[in-house]
C-alpha cells in the first residue's frame, strides 16, 4: 500500500513504483539504479537554489574564526621583554651563522634571560642523583651513588602514586614535599610553618599569576590595581596586562642603589586610588632586574605601609640564596612580619614565592617553586585550593628538585662535602662575576652600573647621543631597543632594554 517498500524512503515526495522496488532485472532494475543516482542531485540543486535565495549556505565560513581583531584583545596588550623581539632576532642569527653567512662573531651570547645551565653553570650532583633515581628506581643498584640519594629517592617515590613521578601529585604538590617546605622555612626565619600554607607550583610564576588571579576583581574606578617596582620583572605587567588589572607603578631610586622609598609608596598608592582600587603591593628582594638586597628597616616600613593603606603583600623571594654584597643579608617577608609581632603579624596577609630556577640550583627547565601564605582568610583558601586543582598539579619532576633544595645533605651525610663544594662554587663565582660587571661597566664611557647587591643580574644606565636618539625614532624603536639590537648585530650579545622592564622617562638601560 502507498506504493513504496517497507523501510525504503521514496525521496522527497517522490512516489516510487512498486514494480522498480522488486529488484526486477532488465529495465526496472536500470531505473531503479537510475533514481536512486537522481537523488543526492536532487537534493544538491535543492539546497543550492535555497542557498542563493538566502543569500549563502547557513554555517558558511566567511574567514578564520580566531584573527588579532576577534581575539581576546587583552592577550594583545601581553608583552614579556625577556623573550621579546630582539630574542626572535638573536635566534635568528644563531640559524644565519650555522648556515655559514659572515658575521663580525662567532657565536650569540644569550644573556637575556638568568638561564644558568644555557650559560654553562654545572648541575648539582645531589639534585641530579636524586632526581635521576626518582626517574629510573633501577639505579639503585648501582654502587656509585651515594646511599643518602637514594634514601632521599626512596622516601620521595613512597609520597608519589604508585611509587612513580609518572603519576599526578595532590593539586597543591606531594604532602611530604610540602611538609619538609614549611620545615625550610622554619629553620630559615625561626618562626613556625605550617604544610597547608604551602602550595607547590610550576616554578614561581605559575603561582604569582594564582594569587592575582584571586586579588584581581572589580571594574572602572574599582578594578584592582597592584603596585609594583620600575624597574620591574616582566611576568608582572604581563599578567596585569592578561587579566586586565591596573598596573601601579612606583619607582625604585637609582640614585641611591635602587632603594626602595616608602614616600614613593605613598605617592604611587595616591595616584592609583585615582583611576582605579589598589589592593596589592609586590616587592621583589632581592631585586629583578636591579639587584639591590632590601634591609631588614626597609621591610618593616613596607609592612607597615600594608598595613596602614590595607594592601597585599607579595614578596618575590626566588633569589633569596643569591646575596653578594658585604653587609647585606636577605630577610624573608615572613620573618619579619612575624617578629614585629602583633597587630602586624596577625592581619597583613602576605604570599611569599621561591623557585629552583634561581639560587645556586638553576634547575629552569625542571619547573618547581612554592608559595606560602600567611593570615589567608579560610574561604580564600579553599577558593586558592579549586584553583590551583584545575591545573592538576605542579612538574612532580619540579617537586623533587625542590625537596631537596629545602632539605639538602647535612653534615655527616655521604653527599654533604661533594654537595657544599658545589653549591660554593656556584655561588662564589655568581658573586665574582657580579663584581666584575659592576666594575668593567663603571669602565667604560657611558655606561654607569649600581653595585650587584644579589640577584642574578646588572641594570646599567647608558648615556646615548643624540643622533642615536634620532635614528631610533626614526626606525620607530625605543632608544635602547636601538642600542641593544645594535649591539646584538655588532657583537653576537643578546642583552635587554630596559623599556622592557620600566624605567624613568628619559633615562636607558639594559639587563
Amino acid at each position: 500500500p502507498g506504493g513504496g517498500c517497507r523501510g525504503s524512503r521514496g525521496g522527497a515526495g517522490v512516489p516510487v513504483p512498486s514494480r522498480l522496488c522488486a529488484g526486477t532485472p532488465g529495465r526496472g532494475g536500470r531505473r531503479m539504479r537510475a533514481l536512486r543516482a537522481l537523488r543526492p542531485r536532487r537534493l544538491l540543486a535543492m539546497a543550492a537554489a535555497g542557498s542563493a535565495e538566502s543569500g549563502g549556505p547557513r554555517g558558511s565560513r566567511g574567514g578564520p574564526v580566531l584573527t588579532l581583531e576577534t581575539m581576546n584583545p587583552a592577550v594583545r596588550r601581553v608583552e614579556y621583554a625577556v623573550r621579546g623581539p630582539i630574542v626572535t632576532r638573536a635566534l635568528q642569527l644563531e640559524k644565519e651563522l650555522k648556515q655559514g653567512v659572515p658575521k663580525p662573531f662567532s657565536e650569540v651570547i644569550k644573556a637575556n634571560i638568568g638561564d644558568a645551565h644555557a650559560m654553562g653553570q654545572t648541575p648539582i650532583t645531589f639534585l641530579r642523583q636524586v632526581t635521576a633515581l626518582c626517574l629510573c628506581p633501577e639505579l639503585m643498584a648501582n654502587s656509585a651513588i651515594p646511599s643518602d640519594a637514594k634514601d632521599r629517592a626512596r622516601r620521595l617515590l613512597g609520597g608519589c602514586g604508585g611509587q612513580s613521578v609518572g603519576s599526578y601529585s595532590a593539586s597543591p604538590g606531594v604532602e611530604l614535599v610540602r611538609e619538609d617546605v614549611a620545615r625550610y622555612i622554619e629553620r630559615r626565619d625561626g618562626v613556625p610553618a605550617k604544610a597547608q600554607d604551602i602550595f607547590l607550583s610550576t616554578g614561581a610564576s605559575d603561582a604569582i599569576m594564582n594569587m592575582l588571579k584571586l586579588l584581581v576583581a572589580g571594574s572602572g574606578q574599582s578594578r584592582t590595581g597592584v603596585l609594583i617596582p620600575i624597574p620591574q620583572y616582566p611576568l608582572y605587567s604581563a599578567a596585569l596586562a592578561e587579566l586586565e588589572a591596573v598596573q601601579v607603578n612606583y619607582y625604585l631610586n637609582e640614585d641611591r642603589g635602587w632603594a626602595l622609598d616608602v614616600a614613593e609608596l605613598r605617592r604611587a598608592l595616591a595616584e592609583g586610588r585615582k583611576h582605579c582600587c589598589p589592593r596589592a603591593l609586590c616587592i621583589i628582594n632581592p631585586g629583578n632586574p636591579t639587584g639591590q638586597v632590601q634591609s631588614r628597616e626597609c621591610i618593616e616600613e613596607v609592612i607597615k605601609f600594608a598595613y596602614e593603606e590595607n594592601l597585599f603583600l607579595l614578596a618575590d623571594e626566588v633569589y633569596q640564596d643569591n646575596v653578594y654584597a658585604k653587609g647585606s643579608t636577605f630577610h624573608s617577608f615572613k620573618k619579619v612580619l612575624m617578629q614585629m609581632g602583633p597587630p602586624y603579624s596577625q592581619s597583613v596577609e602576605l604570599a611569599s614565592f621561591h623557585s629552583i630556577s634561581k639560587g645556586y640550583m638553576g634547575e629552569c627547565g625542571l619547573r618547581g617553586g612554592y608559595m606560602e601564605v600567611v593570615n589567608l582568610d579560610p574561604a580564600v583558601k579553599e577558593q586558592l585550593s579549586k584553583l590551583v586543582s584545575v591545573r592538576l598539579c605542579p612538574p612532580v619532576l619540579g617537586q623533587v628538585v625542590l625537596d631537596v633544595v629545602v632539605d639538602p645533605p647535612q653534615p655527616g651525610d655521604p653527599s654533604y662535602e661533594r654537595f657544599h663544594a658545589e653549591k660554593t662554587a656556584v655561588l662564589g663565582a655568581l658573586a665574582h662575576k657580579a663584581q666584575l660587571t659592576e666594575e668593567i661597566f663603571n669602565k667604560t664611557p657611558g655606561i654607569h652600573c649600581n653595585p650587584v647587591q644579589g640577584a642574578m643580574y646588572s641594570f646599567p644606565r647608558i648615556d646615548l647621543p643624540p643622533k642615536a636618539v634620532a635614528a631610533a625614532k626614526a626606525q620607530n624603536q625605543a632608544p635602547d631597543m636601538f642600542f641593544c639590537m645594535r649591539l646584538l648585530e655588532e657583537t653576537g650579545i643578546c642583552v635587554v632594554p630596559g623599556s622592557g622592564f620600566g624605567q624613568r622617562e628619559g633615562t636607558f638601560h639594559f639587563r
